[in-house]
């Protein structure tokens, strides 16, 4: 994206204090962009249609960056693994639909998986 994309209405970085959407967010500023919306877990719940639907009638963003998820480490998507798929697709699925239903330009899904091997010594060394 470049700065002439966002005079055409804001862009918004969902997942913005993660380390994928912040650097997302340094990088837009970097290129010029002026009108970067963000929004905090505090201030809206990507998992709650309703609330992120109402988020976008307001702020009615032109672009948007869906880097947002629920994140934990390996013990935690172990535990939990349930618990992360379920918040993850409602996050998805919410703003993903607000985004359709408000004639958003374009959406960048930025989906990831962390895969370990299995009997790998600990700790995993980069390499």
């Amino acid at each position: 994206m470049n700065s002439a994309s966002s005079r055409a209405g804001p862009i918004f970085v969902a997942g913005d204090r993660g380390l994928v959407g912040s650097a997302v967010v340094r990088a837009l500023r970097a290129a010029g962009c002026p009108n970067i919306v963000t929004r905090g877990r505090n201030e809206l719940d990507l998992a709650d249609a309703r609330a992120t639907d109402e988020f976008f009638a307001r702020a009615r963003p032109a672009q948007v960056v869906l880097a947002a998820a629920k994140v934990g480490g390996i013990r935690a998507n172990d535990t939990y693994p349930g618990e992360f798929i379920h918040e993850n697709l409602a996050i998805q699925s919410s703003v993903i639909e607000a985004a359709r239903r408000h004639g958003v330009e374009r959406l960048v899904f930025l989906g990831s998986s962390c895969i370990y091997p299995r009997d790998c010594p600990q700790p995993i060394r980069e390499e």
